[in-house]
């Protein structure tokens, strides 16, 4: 009987330890995603899952997708959820810095 009641909160901490870890963080980023695809305008900069960087051209919230213009008069046609950010030059400048910081020091490690 008190292995049982052991193993059930053993259990039931390792549930709750999982859930805090694993699913609420994703659950949060999936919210804030939903949030910035809610708030779209026609204008706005924004970077796409893939990496694409463009402006929205028109966005159709009841199909679920948006135009999306990369280039001069090339314009394609997306899945709303696949817009992940607004477009931050600095934000992205400062994240590739830090991968050039992180590839240099691991250059000089001896094998």
């Amino acid at each position: 009987m008190e292995q049982s009641i052991l193993f059930a909160l053993v259990l039931f901490l390792a549930l709750g330890a999982y859930w805090s870890l694993v699913i609420f963080p994703r659950q949060r980023e999936f919210e804030k995603r939903q949030k910035y695809v809610q708030t779209l305008n026609a204008g706005d900069k924004m970077v796409t899952f893939g990496g694409i960087i463009g402006t929205v051209v028109e966005v159709l919230p009841t199909e679920g997708i948006a135009r999306v213009e990369i280039a001069p008069d090339i314009i394609i046609t997306v899945l709303m959820q696949s817009l992940v950010e607004p477009f931050d030059p600095e934000k992205i400048a400062l994240s590739a810095q830090k991968a050039q910081d992180v590839r240099t020091r691991g250059e000089g490690v001896a094998e």
